[in-house]
């Protein structure tokens, strides 16, 4: 599902790249990855029909809007700002959507079209779990409807599609911004998967060491969620003499995390992969120097599904391109700007051009 998607992407920029066009990279990369994520859970690509990603944002941007009735509860009742009509307006909107793709896999299924094991997506697996009759699955079965299902689709699509994209859209950044760290990755590139072979593999991975700290490197300066999920402490506690009552609201901030001189050194505004270089620092948050994706218990449950996905794709666009900023702008130029959301992509689109480097020419 990711080489044929990739292959897609691949193919489109081979075609960008012989008529030396500017290609918005941030695009592109938004829908590789809505794609990537409606076949792994729909078995299909996008669909026309319905615009699940922007009923998602506008659903993400209502529950992050300022709202009074935080501050003044009893004005909740009034809402005064719309945002609770709003939202039960979205919550509708995309329960309609979903209450028809699950339908259509019902109807898929009674009617014959049963898929084998290795084709089923990420809904056919969900529905077998509520009609599995076997030991093994009945305390599942009565605990997983089509309430259950809907919300882990829409839990699925916000926790990927924004996050893995916006993520490859800076490390791109960064890349394009740092010549010689794209020169060295490309060599990298050249030595594990050749310059005879177009497609990068996920068997490759493991041996690029120099793109993992890459990519760590991009998470570092750009969190992609710079304040974590909140969290509440279940009793008083005490932490470095700072006292945190029982039901406080802990946020964790990522983004200063990140940046802390006392952890990076004095260079921590730069990009420089190699400080990771012989580092035990991982993306698990072990010591919490670096914690993109929480720690612990409570950290991301899809974070290997999410490297991969930014792993290959990144190696992917440096193997087959070399880019370049677009009307002789030079790396200091780019604009870094981010737009502070939930999520915080870059605040403009990402704009390059690419030039083949490969000498074959299939995927």
């Amino acid at each position: 599902m990711r080489k044929e998607e990739l292959e897609s992407l691949v193919q489109s920029l081979m075609e960008a790249a012989k008529a030396h066009e500017v290609v918005d990279l941030s695009e592109k990369v938004a829908g590789l990855i809505e794609d990537m994520t409606y076949r792994m859970l729909f078995g299909r690509s996008k669909d026309d029909r319905f615009d699940l990603k922007s009923l998602i944002h506008e659903g993400l941007s209502l529950i992050g809007a300022s709202n009074l009735a935080d501050y003044v509860p009893f004005l909740g009742a009034f809402d005064l700002q719309g945002l609770t009509r709003r939202f039960k307006a979205n919550s509708k909107a995309l329960d309609k959507i979903l209450e028809i793709i699950i339908e259509e896999h019902v109807q898929e299924t009674n009617s014959g079209q049963q898929r084998h094991s290795h084709e089923m997506d990420f809904v056919d697996i969900m529905l077998s779990l509520m009609t599995k009759s076997t030991d093994t699955y009945d305390e599942l079965s009565n605990m997983i409807d089509r309430t259950n299902i809907k919300a882990i689709i829409l839990d699925m699509i916000a926790a990927t599609v924004d996050t893995s994209a916006t993520t490859i859209e800076w490390a791109m950044s960064e890349l394009l911004r740092h010549p010689r760290v794209m020169r060295q990755l490309q060599e990298e590139l050249n030595r594990v998967v050749g310059m005879d072979r177009s497609r990068v593999d996920e068997t490759d991975l493991a041996k690029l060491t120099y793109l993992h700290m890459v990519i760590k490197e991009s998470l570092r300066l750009h969190p992609v969620a710079p304040l974590l999920i909140p969290h509440e402490s279940l009793e008083d506690i005490v932490i470095d003499e700072y006292h945190i009552p029982r039901k406080s609201r802990i946020l964790i901030n990522s983004w200063a995390l990140g940046r802390d001189p006392k952890v990076w050194s004095d260079n921590v505004e730069e990009f420089f992969p190699e400080r990771f270089a012989g580092s035990n620092i991982d993306l698990r948050g072990r010591d919490f120097q670096l914690i993109p994706f929480g720690s612990g218990r409570r950290g991301c449950p899809g974070m290997q599904l999410g490297l991969i996905n930014i792993r290959l794709v990144v190696a992917q666009l440096v193997h087959c391109f070399h880019w370049e900023l677009p009307n002789g702008m030079s790396p200091g130029e780019l604009d870094m700007s981010e737009k502070f959301d939930l999520t915080s992509p870059r605040a403009k689109h990402l704009l390059a051009v690419p030039t083949y480097l490969l000498g074959v020419q299939h995927f």
